[in-house]
């Protein structure tokens, strides 16, 4: 069974972790290196899913070593990367180079991009840290183009004392600011984790607004 807490990321403990410490081998863990060709396809699969059809603008928060984030470019996107850890960032950088990707050291729950607009926003096991994440909702939420999507991955770990954001919690959460919410249970599939876990794991997939781009060409970057 995979650990109930491999799955922290830099983005969502605070100051009680050295990520930069941390970075060298947070690729070791199955779903955070996505090194095994299964896992790789797995994942891989999901984000086809989750993602735009078309090309577009991807932001992903808490990016770590960036392997979602190439498994978004692989698709054809065009990826901009926010992390704490200068250490992550590094080697995400390292892992894209040549590809249209930029990744930038900073806050995942406000990210510096500026006034840039995104297609999606991807975030994998950040949110539940995260203090005050409504508002932390709201503002990814307005970093969307019309009918961008939300791409939040997150789960509930440990039975003692757990950890994490219940999918009925995030799903209230969502349903002032977005259109339609679909949750994708994640938990009883292996090969996105390297291994059975017994926790709650899931993805929530948020639309917001009504898409101008629906069966169309995405938004050409930056706007």
């Amino acid at each position: 069974m995979a650990n109930d807490r491999d799955d922290v990321t830099s983005a969502n403990t605070g100051g009680d972790m050295d990520w930069d410490a941390r970075a060298a081998t947070f690729d070791e863990e199955p779903d955070h290196g996505l090194r095994d060709p299964g896992v790789r396809r797995a994942w891989a699969g999901r984000l086809r899913g989750w993602l735009p059809g078309r090309a577009g603008d991807v932001l992903d928060l808490g990016c770590g070593t960036g392997s979602l984030s190439l498994l978004a470019s692989e698709q054809g996107h065009r990826v901009t990367g926010v992390d704490l850890s200068p250490a992550m960032v590094a080697l995400a950088r390292r892992k894209l180079a040549g590809r249209d990707a930029v990744f930038l050291v900073g806050d995942a729950a406000r990210p510096p991009v500026g006034e840039q607009r995104f297609d999606a926003v991807l975030v994998r096991h950040v949110l539940w840290a995260l203090p005050e994440p409504g508002r932390v909702l709201r503002h990814w939420a307005g970093l969307l183009r019309p009918g961008g999507r939300l791409v939040l991955v997150e789960g509930v770990w440990g039975t003692t004392e757990p950890a994490g954001i219940p999918a009925e919690r995030l799903t209230g959460l969502l349903a002032p600011i977005a259109g339609q919410v679909r949750v994708e249970r994640l938990s009883d599939d292996p090969l996105l984790w390297g291994g059975e876990v017994t926790d709650e794991r899931y993805a929530v997939v948020a639309t917001s607004g009504t898409s101008d781009q629906e069966g169309g060409e995405a938004a050409p970057a930056g706007q």
